[in-house]
């Protein structure tokens, strides 16, 4: 009887096995194959199969998921004994990001501290961004919930995927590793942590670019106390680091970055236990100095405080963090001394960023000259701070193992010692000694087979440029010796270095040709910019070979010949050959995609070719102090750019700064960062004939235009008070008749005008912007025109008292403009206010009764002390009579 009963039970577990359903996430019935064995579990293959069926398959990614063991399937592990899926990789690499990646990149922005976070930031997650398009991308199935055996979950770097909450998760009790870095979470306040606080076997969560905006202050109960990384970097959080995360007391790994966490907070890191190795809080609003119980973190081996603002100091404490591999401090305003104190305990040292923008009180390193530390750093980057002595210290010239070096504006005098170079220089791959007072020659002899980066730019390095530098440097990509007193001709080995991407020579004393041998060979050339040099002869054709060239500097040299047409072969959108001696036709080939195309003084001669009303990006336009002649094109309307802010000029180059002066506000500018900010043209000190083309003012978001000096007639467009951006106005020297339009008046953002020496009549307009520019030499050269600031009075003006406030239209009489809106003004005034009590009365019944009844007492009141008054007048008449 036993036995039957047993039997029975048996049959009907079988059973109910075999008809088990798991909700929305079963199969098709149809499509199951009864008769083949699997390996995995059914109800947790077709999870997998519900997600598979939620996501865009990207080519061999999911491709590997057919047949019915899904433990073949690709990125799928699953326990040999039990077939339960235990790891579930779906990661993207090329989207996942890694830290301390922006040692290189902050570089071009070194000066611009106030950018410098937002900028790294954004290029941070637009380079992880880049790479969606091997991105699975669609929404997450809540059944992968059912994965109940799951131990490991990567769906990191995927920024394309989304889920609508975290809620599956939770029922995922055995998960000990979650990666869903880059995948959107949709959430509603703290339900994603709640969620999250249901794993109590969690070790490692990484939910950085989540797009998680809070991060919960409290728990009721702490149950992933096991954690060992915690990762939300890059999430908009709109509330403070919560106190829980204190009690992850197994912590070895904390990523902050980039989270919107700021204050005085940061004492509250120094009490987490010795366990915590890696701290990463950079891009935050973290202020104030690093606390002293930073040395509590006897385990910390990196740390990094970068783009906050500490305006502090470091603390001696820091010499206890003996473990201490990689310390970034980078974009903060610190300030004080550095000593011997915080650094001789670092034994472990490798990697030391520090970059200050405490101008006031810099941040000083003040050690002993001949003091040799213990650490040997392999990448150093010190900017912005100040190292104390006359010389080259003995604690820098120790560092034999440097791959990377930046000493950017730290106040380094006179030569550095060769021994220094040639000790580092087989290893070293970028070299930044910028911003400083270096003396001596370039090297010679020395060979950097692995340097791509080299910058000592605005110091006092003399002699010549090494003519074997091809040799030297044969993997340089980025070479910038501006600013400095070099001298010789530049050596032709430039044009063989394949991998160069940067050129920059500028304001040195270089003189000869330039280069002839250019070459198809070196495709990923961008940028040459050799100006304010002593560079003669002909631009070279060969220059037509580089294909990718973008920006093509050779003003302020003695250049002469015609611009070459193989440079239309390149890809130039921003030409700047001003002051040289240039000569011939006006280059008609200029592509369509140019930002800046500066010509200015040159000998060019011929007219403005019609072809350029195709430069839809063009900002700046400068051919000033040249011999054309003929008319302005009537077409500059299509100078988009110059309308629509919206059309940016070229996207920023890495390690390039272009500069350029521009005349604008009566005087010559050097811009630079904001160069691509400014809108000008300038055509002045030619020999242009013809009328000013009235499609010139539809350029709404022009800020400079000078015509002066130029042959042109006719009169000012009557609606040039478009032009709303207009800063700048320069007609002077012409043969412009007619009256000043009186839309001039409208131009409210003009700070500098000259209409001076052409034949203009009438009065002067005034109004708005122009009561500001009172100079009289403004209209100076105008012995027809009238009013002020002109001491010439108009007719009609001669028994006023006062300067006349009129301006001048058509019919030059008084303003009726303003005269029909005074007018219109009271007018409507007395509309408003007549119908604001009169109708409220007439819609108000209420309101009415009590008008009336307050009326009627008033109107009672008078009539009873007319009344009383009369009787006291009769009284005291009769009383006077007897």
């Amino acid at each position: 009887m036993i036995d039957y009963y047993n039997h029975t039970f048996v049959v009907f577990l079988l059973l109910s096995l075999g008809i088990f359903e798991l909700g929305s996430c079963t199969e098709n019935p149809s499509q199951t194959n009864n008769n083949v064995t699997v390996k995995c579990i059914q109800s947790e293959r077709e999870a997998l199969v519900s997600f598979r069926a939620g996501v865009n398959n990207i080519p061999g990614k999911l491709s590997s998921w057919v047949g019915e063991d899904c433990c073949q399937w690709n990125g799928v592990e699953c326990d040999d004994e039990s077939g339960h899926v235990t790891k579930l990789n779906l990661r993207n690499p090329a989207g996942c990001h890694s830290h301390f990646d922006y040692i290189q990149r902050d570089s071009q922005y070194a000066n611009r501290p106030c950018e410098a976070c937002v900028v790294v930031g954004r290029a941070h997650r637009r380079s992880l961004l880049g790479n969606v398009n091997v991105s699975l991308s669609g929404k997450i199935s809540p059944c992968l919930g059912n994965l109940s055996w799951l131990t490991h979950l990567d769906l990191e770097g995927n920024y394309n995927l989304s889920t609508k909450n975290l809620n599956w998760v939770s029922s995922l009790s055995s998960l000990e590793y979650l990666y869903l870095g880059g995948v959107k979470i949709n959430h509603t306040k703290s339900d994603w942590l709640h969620a999250i606080n249901m794993l109590p076997s969690l070790l490692e969560l990484t939910l950085y670019s989540c797009e998680l905006e809070h991060l919960p202050s409290s728990l009721t109960f702490l149950n992933f106390t096991s954690l060992q990384i915690l990762d939300l970097s890059y999430n908009p959080f709109n509330t403070s680091i919560p106190k829980w995360l204190f009690n992850l007391t197994s912590l070895t790994q904390l990523d902050l970055s980039f989270s919107n966490q700021g204050g005085k907070t940061l004492d509250s890191f120094g009490r987490l236990l010795g366990s915590l190795k890696y701290l990463y809080l950079g891009g935050n609003h973290f202020s104030g100095s690093i606390p002293a119980s930073i040395g509590n973190l006897s385990s910390l081996e990196e740390l990094d405080l970068s783009y906050n603002e500490m305006n502090g100091t470091i603390p001696e404490s820091f010499g206890q963090l003996s473990k201490l591999v990689k310390l970034y401090l980078l974009e903060n305003f610190w300030r004080s001394v550095i000593t011997e104190a915080q650094l001789k305990n670092l034994t472990s040292l490798e990697e030391f960023a520090l970059t200050t923008n405490n101008k006031s009180q810099p941040l000083v390193f003040n050690v002993k000259y001949d003091w040799r530390p213990h650490f040997k750093l392999k990448i150093l980057h010190l900017e912005s701070c100040c190292i104390i002595g006359p010389k080259f210290p003995v604690w820098l010239q120790v560092q034999t193992k440097l791959t990377y070096v930046t000493l950017r504006n730290v106040g380094i005098e006179g030569t550095i010692l060769e021994e220094w170079f040639s000790t580092i220089s087989s290893q070293l791959t970028y070299l930044d000694l910028s911003n400083n007072q270096i003396e001596g020659n370039l090297q010679h002899q020395l060979v950097f087979p692995k340097l791509t980066k080299l910058f000592l730019q605005s110091n006092f390095f003399s002699g010549p440029i090494p003519s074997n530098i091809s040799d030297l440097m044969p993997s340089l990509q980025y070479l910038d010796l501006s600013e400095n007193l070099l001298y010789g001709k530049i050596p032709l080995s430039i044009s063989k270095i394949k991998h160069l991407n940067i050129l920059v020579l500028r304001r040195n004393n270089l003189s000869g040709e330039l280069p002839h041998h250019w070459n198809k060979s070196q495709r990923d050339l961008r940028v040459v910019d050799i100006s304010y040099n002593n560079i003669c002869g002909k631009i070279p054709s060969s220059m037509g070979f580089l294909g990718n060239l973008s920006i093509l500097v050779l003003s302020n040299n003695n250049l002469s010949g015609e611009i070459p047409s193989s440079l239309q072969n390149c890809s130039i959108v921003s030409m700047d050959f001003g002051g040289n001696r240039l000569s011939g036709d006006l280059p008609s080939w200029i592509k369509s995609d140019i930002f800046m195309l500066r010509l200015r003084s040159n000998l060019f001669n011929g007219t403005i070719p019609k072809k350029w009303c195709n430069l839809h990006k063009l900002r700046i336009l400068d051919l000033a102090q040249n011999n054309l002649f003929g008319s302005i094109p009537d077409c500059l309307n299509n100078f988009t750019a110059m309308v629509d802010h919206n059309i940016v000029g070229y996207e920023p180059i890495e390690n390039y700064t272009e500069k350029a002066y521009i005349v604008t506000k009566g005087r010559e500018y050097e811009y630079d960062r904001t160069l691509q900010l400014v809108t000008c043209i300038d055509l002045s000190e030619n020999s242009l004939t013809g009328g000013i083309p009235i499609q010139i003012t539809s350029l709404t978001r022009l800020g400079t235009l000078n015509l002066s000096m130029n042959h042109l007639n006719g009169s000012i467009p009557k609606n040039i008070g478009n032009m709303r951006w207009l800063e700048t106005l320069d007609l002077s020297n012409n043969r412009l008749f007619g009256p000043i339009a009186g839309s001039l008046s409208s131009l409210t953002s003009l700070v500098h005008l000259n209409l001076s020496f052409n034949n203009l009549t009438g009065r002067i307009p005034s109004g708005y912007q122009l009561q500001t520019l009172i100079d009289a030499t403004i209209y100076k050269g105008n012995p027809s025109l009238c009013g002020s600031p002109l001491p010439t009075k108009c007719p009609g003006d001669e028994t006023s008292d006062g300067p006349s406030i009129t301006g001048v239209d058509d019919k030059q009489g008084g303003d009726d403009y303003e005269r029909i809106w005074f007018y219109a003004s009271i007018g409507l005034g007395f509309v408003v206010g007549f119908w604001s009590v009169c109708g409220t009365l007439l819609l108000k019944k209420s309101w009415r009764h009590c008008y009336f009844r307050f009326y009627d007492d008033i109107k009672d009141r008078i009539a009873l002390l007319i009344a009383l008054r009369v009787v006291q007048l009769k009284r005291k008449f009769v009383l006077e009579k007897n």
